[in-house]
């Protein structure tokens, strides 16, 4: 099994749950990518439109604004992938012209024109899984059978995007911990995470931070205290064959996922 990838995050936005605002100066933004990548990281999310639960959504154009210009200068600076976190095509377009190779879509290429353009771009496509949209998603998620219904919808929207011309090998599939699910669906999903490895796609797992990590450990009310819990995700979604882990906390992530592929006997 090949070594899980780690995705670090960098938010180039005011508001998102756990550093909005830190990074949306771009030289700041540029400081945070490089660190991670001194860190370890094997690829880089750059997104400028929060996804947070109640989140606003963003002008194209102010999106665009926000993360060309980072994703040109960390391109100028380090040579890992670099990912586009974004519902919109056009964002998508600008960001693989000014240097990305992955589309991270949170809405699995639901927007008018998605599908085609990202056959078009050529690039690696994450879809998501996620009942809602961000504003109201957390209201009152409900399913019958939670893993099942996410397994079914990445598979209609694998399909979605293989009919449009990406190919096999550039789809990525993501579960969606957090958005749209209760504590009760997101510890269903990561139980469960090998019949969504099983799939047969590449598998990214993001739960660092998230909210119900603080249910678990109401101490953990500040997103920056749940590292523990954080590496704990990390390291269920190693043992499940996960493919990459979306993470705020690189260096730590890297150490504990070293220990573990020395436990398995992979180093």
């Amino acid at each position: 099994m090949a070594a899980v990838r780690v995705m670090g995050i960098v938010n180039a936005t005011p508001d998102s749950f756990s550093d909005g605002g830190l990074f949306l100066d771009p030289d700041a933004g540029l400081a945070h990518a490089l660190r991670l990548v001194g860190e370890g990281a094997d690829i880089l999310d750059i997104g400028g439109e929060s996804s947070r639960p109640g989140a606003q959504p963003v002008d194209q154009d102010e999106e665009i604004a926000r993360v060309v210009p980072l994703i040109t200068a960390v391109r100028a600076r380090a040579s890992v992938p670099l990912s586009i976190d974004t519902v919109k095509p056009a964002v998508a377009r600008a960001a693989v012209a000014a240097g990305a190779s992955i589309w991270n879509d949170i809405a699995a290429l639901s927007a008018p024109g998605a599908p085609e353009t990202a056959a078009e771009l050529g690039c690696e496509v994450i879809l998501m899984h996620m009942q809602g949209e961000p504003r109201t998603m957390q209201a009152a998620p409900r399913y019958h059978d939670v893993v099942a219904e996410v397994r079914d919808f990445l598979l209609q929207r694998a399909d979605v995007a293989l009919a449009a011309g990406v190919t096999p090998d550039r789809i990525w599939l993501d579960p969606g911990i957090g958005f749209g699910k209760t504590l009760d669906h997101n510890l269903a999903l990561l139980a469960a995470l090998d019949q969504i490895v099983a799939l047969g796609f590449p598998i990214l797992l993001g739960a660092s931070r998230k909210s119900f990590l603080g249910k678990l450990d109401p101490a953990a009310k500040d997103p920056a205290h749940r590292l523990g819990g954080s590496l704990a995700a990390a390291l269920v979604g190693a043992s499940a064959g996960v493919a990459a882990v979306r993470v705020h906390d690189v260096a730590e992530t890297v150490q504990a996922l070293r220990v573990w592929d020395a436990i398995e006997g992979r180093t």
